[in-house]
């Protein structure tokens, strides 16, 4: 200026409201940022909160499972015990028994009269005798497979084939009940990694048991085979009147039976089975019984595992 003071430029009159605009978005970007952060953290919070309760629902059925097998040890050591008690003094009386039974039939079969007619009635007690003994003989032997260690010897077998055998071998049985059969095969070239032996037993109880809740006859066995992941599923399902709710929890206790004959080890025995190949086993009801095996497939390396 001609007074020689300082010229000051003077911003345009927009300049205020380009820099709030600015700082408006800017601070706009900070939020979206600071909201993204945020909803991450919580996603992040969430997923670890549901992995907490999953493994405490993992430890608190790990634990459940230790107690089981702690109680199971203690409760088959004495059975077992008193199992091998029994088994001498029932090979006595079955000894006794045929002895009693082949002499009284000679009787019968030489003498008349009085004499043939008493023979016979004695012959036929002495058969009774030799029927209980050996039912004995049965509760015994399945105490003894209870209680005894398993250690599977895992094999790769072919599901479809193995379980027809399974079937076969009951065939007698289903037929005598007059129980149809069905046979569903997801993959008809399924395999699975299992001790042959100790799966046929497991399976066959499962059957046994089918065919015993269909004691009104008319019923439908049927077997199931799919896959899962790497598991293979086998289900054993039947069409008689299901488990009571009451029962259900209890169905793999060792003697828990709901029938007047039988032992109750039936079920306890595949647990203790499939338990030994790392597996699992399950029940439900839906039109009848519905048994469901988890078992490793034939790509699964099992470590078998010792169960007292």
């Amino acid at each position: 200026m001609a007074d020689g003071s300082p010229h000051i430029l003077q911003p345009p009159s927009s300049m205020p409201e380009l820099a709030a605009d600015q700082g408006l978005e800017d601070l706009g970007q900070i939020i979206g940022v600071y909201n993204e952060v945020t909803s991450k953290l919580q996603r992040s919070h969430e997923a670890l909160t549901a992995e907490v309760v999953r493994l405490q629902d993992q430890l608190a059925s790990t634990d459940a499972q230790l107690q089981r097998s702690k109680r199971l040890a203690a409760l088959g050591e004495m059975a077992a015990g008193i199992a091998h008690e029994i088994r001498n003094p029932l090979a006595a009386i079955q000894l006794y028994a045929k002895m009693l039974a082949d002499d009284l039939g000679q009787i019968a079969a030489t003498e008349s009269g009085t004499t043939e007619s008493i023979a016979v009635a004695a012959l036929s007690e002495a058969e009774k005798i030799r029927s209980a003994v050996h039912g004995l003989n049965a509760i015994v032997c399945d105490v003894l497979t209870f209680s005894r260690e398993m250690n599977p010897q895992p094999t790769v077998i072919e599901a479809a084939d193995f379980l027809r055998s399974v079937l076969d071998a009951h065939a007698p049985a289903i037929e005598a009940a007059n129980i149809q059969v069905a046979l569903n095969l997801a993959d008809h070239h399924l395999q699975l990694q299992a001790d042959p032996d100790l799966l046929r037993q497991a399976i066959l109880n499962l059957v046994r048991n089918a065919v015993d809740a269909m004691d009104h006859g008319c019923g439908t066995l049927t077997l199931e085979v799919s896959r899962q992941d790497n598991r293979v599923l086998i289900r054993v399902r039947d069409t008689g009147p299901g488990i009571g709710p009451d029962e259900i929890d209890r169905i793999f206790n060792p003697f828990f039976t709901t029938r007047n004959t039988g032992t109750g080890l039936g079920l306890a025995i595949v647990h203790r089975i499939v338990d030994a190949h790392g597996g699992a086993i399950a029940v439900h009801n839906e039109k009848g019984a519905v048994f469901t095996l988890s078992l490793p497939d034939q790509s699964e390396v099992v470590t078998p595992e010792c169960s007292q």
